[in-house]
């Protein structure tokens, strides 16, 4: 039996799910997930199609003290639900400041699952930032709209690049201060 070593980082509990510190047996079900191009798409990070061990080396990392950046799994189990809905991080920044981030899997889009998770990560603010940022793609605004309804301003264009699409993407970034 492996032990799973113990992630310095709390459990954010809402009313339906719960943010909870990734474990190793996430792995297939984030691989599914993260393997869909229409997540991929949508982030900086994910290649796709997603080589094998990419989803295994990020668990590592999210597991390993210190890290840069906390991720948590939205656990739907509370209430029967899927174990891994999607992944919401949190990227350690200079001057107490953060950026998160997040995926939702397509069969929890337009359930109000993201706006929620990003509520109670800014209420929890396990890292006690006192300003959090985040950037989303122009051509999702699902994701703009997520930001604004859990208090975050814009601030300005931008562009990154996006592994998944092999280009230069447009970005709006938004800031919200604790």
């Amino acid at each position: 039996m492996k032990i799973q070593p113990i992630v310095n980082q709390p459990v954010i509990e809402t009313a339906r799910f719960d943010l909870r510190p990734l474990r190793r047996s996430d792995l297939g079900l984030i691989e599914l997930h993260a393997g869909d191009e229409r997540v991929a798409r949508n982030t900086t990070s994910i290649p796709h199609p997603l080589p094998p061990g990419t989803i295994e080396a990020f668990i590592s990392r999210a597991m390993t003290e210190p890290r840069d950046f906390d991720c948590w799994a939205m656990d739907g189990t509370k209430e029967n639900g899927a174990e891994v809905m999607g992944l919401i991080t949190l990227s350690r920044l200079d001057r107490n400041q953060s950026e998160v981030g997040f995926w939702v899997a397509p069969a929890f889009w337009n359930t109000h699952l993201a706006s929620d998770s990003v509520t109670a990560l800014v209420t929890a603010n396990p890292l006690g930032n006192a300003t959090m940022f985040a950037t989303v793609f122009q051509d999702n605004p699902a994701s703009a709209k997520v930001m604004t309804n859990a208090g975050f301003v814009y601030l300005g264009d931008a562009e990154t690049y996006c592994l998944a699409r092999d280009a230069a993407v447009p970005t709006w970034t938004y800031s919200r201060k604790l």
